[in-house]
């Protein structure tokens, strides 16, 4: 490899030396607030540096990593949504009895694996990324289990998501080796229709499921989502907001090359699997989401129900004759990540790693407490059901106009009644947020204690409305670089 070789890989070098920045730091002065100023920098510059080489990137680097438009897009949301997260999580963590260090280098750590996974066009580079990603995520899961006042059962959340992590990872690993034994190679490409000639379809299609089943484990698909509710409720909030988003948009960005590359969605078998797939994440998504009173649980039935869209406009892409399939998925992951941070986000500015407040009667009268939160708030979750004028509404057009597109109208029927059932569940949060207030408050969210946070809330926002009133800027960059896929 060469020096110029190397060059398409500097968002990659940079956050992998920031790790290394953070581990020097952590060894030689503790400094919560040095480490947040470092993991900060390092990934601002990868940001910066990936927008700047999108224009003129597209290079297969090795066998293991494409860098091109696509990736180098996702790359920059990544970086910029681990920004934001470690601003939440700084004063989240400023009272913890423990160590607050290493929480940052974890979180570094897990974008690099999000972003060596963004670039993957080969299942070795796809499981490196994958592992690395999920390796942190278990110590951010767990990471106050030391902690004598913390978030609830860590330890829990830690080991489910572990073991059923474990049980994903040797599902697909099971299906690379059925591939690879037949094909003698591990690239996706292996499995097109022009170089699968001696790949027996009985073969291909056990390989592909196995392969389905690993990523919607990852994804918290229905019926592999049972994971999902009780991770969520049971890690630090900061940590549940990056594994909502960063790690699905990595895992989501994979499955959508892997479909597209391979054209696995030409068995119909695939294609029967990700349609029930599809349905039952939309249907138990939404109505077991009305089932609950913790909010975190809520946001993680949310999202099994959001990646069910998602999973429509995947199967879209199989039949449409333009990109505005990929382009759909595209426009929604990044709503998506705005939206869970949006919510997460304001969780964590009135919670703390001594007191987190989930349950969805915590929230009563905030609007009277702190209107500007409240709006923000009540943005986030009318963007989630869909409401006009915000992002997430865009976001479900575009979806829906690719199923029309590729008429899937009984999937589609599926989005407009999972959706309609959403707005219930999605109101009755804004609905306790607009009681009379307790007389006596039970959290303080100050606005001087968290300037940073109410910042990036306020900037997550603005870009829900301004991208839900003109996304005709954004829609242009991303049919640019979805012809990359």
């Amino acid at each position: 490899m060469t020096l110029a070789d190397l060059v398409p890989l500097l968002p990659l070098l940079i956050v992998s030396s920031t790790a290394v920045l953070l581990m020097l730091q952590i060894g030689i002065r503790r400094s919560h607030k040095v480490t947040v100023v470092i993991a900060l920098s390092g990934l601002l510059l990868a940001t910066v540096v990936a927008v700047l080489m999108m224009p003129t990137m597209n290079q297969q680097l090795t066998p293991l990593l494409i860098i091109d438009q696509y990736s180098l897009f996702f790359t920059a949301v990544c970086c910029a949504a681990a920004m934001v997260i470690v601003i939440l999580s700084y004063p989240y963590l400023s009272r913890l009895d423990d160590d607050k260090d290493e929480y940052y280098l974890l979180l570094v750590i897990a974008t690099v694996g999000a972003i060596v996974m963004v670039s993957s066009n080969h299942f070795v580079s796809t499981i490196l990324g994958l592992e690395t990603l999920s390796m942190s995520l278990y110590g951010m899961v767990a990471y106050p289990l030391h902690s004598k006042e913390s978030a609830k059962y860590p330890l829990e959340a830690a080991v489910k998501y572990l073991v059923l992590s474990a049980v994903s990872s040797s599902f697909m690993l099971f299906g690379m080796a059925l591939i690879y034994a037949q094909t003698g190679t591990l690239a996706f490409s292996s499995l097109d229709s022009d170089a699968a000639v001696s790949l027996s379809d009985s073969y291909a299609i056990v390989g592909v499921l196995l392969l389905i089943s690993g990523m919607a484990f990852k994804l918290s698909l229905a019926p592999f989502h049972m994971w999902t509710p009780d991770v969520y409720e049971g890690s630090p909030l900061p940590a549940t907001a990056y594994l909502a988003t960063i790690g699905k948009t990595a895992m989501f960005v994979v499955l959508l090359r892997f479909v597209i590359v391979t054209e696995a969605l030409r068995y119909e078998a695939v294609m029967i699997v990700f349609s029930l797939i599809a349905v039952l994440s939309i249907l138990a998504g939404n109505v077991l989401a009305l089932l609950q009173n913790s909010l975190k649980r809520i946001l993680a039935y949310s999202s099994i129900a959001h990646m069910g869209y998602l999973i429509i406009a995947v199967i879209a892409s199989y039949f449409a004759t333009s990109t505005i399939s990929i382009e759909a998925v595209t426009f929604y992951l990044l709503a998506y990540m705005i939206m869970s941070l949006g919510a997460f986000g304001v969780a964590s500015v009135v919670s703390s790693s001594e007191k987190e407040f989930d349950l969805v009667s915590d929230y009563q009268g905030l609007f009277w407490r702190d209107p500007w939160l409240a709006l923000i708030f009540t943005g986030m979750l009318l963007s989630l059901a869909g409401i006009p004028l915000t992002i997430g509404f865009i976001g479900k057009f575009y979806l829906f106009f690719a199923g029309v597109e590729s008429a899937l109208w009984v999937l589609l029927l599926v989005l407009v009644v999972g959706s309609g059932i959403g707005l219930f569940y999605y109101l009755r949060i804004v609905y306790h947020l607009l009681l009379p207030a307790p007389t006596r408050p039970q959290f303080s969210s100050a606005a001087n204690e968290n300037l940073g946070a109410y910042g990036v809330l306020t900037i997550l926002f603005l870009l829900l409305l301004l991208l839900g009133v003109y996304p005709a800027r954004l829609m242009t960059l991303i049919e640019t670089v979805a012809a990359f896929i």
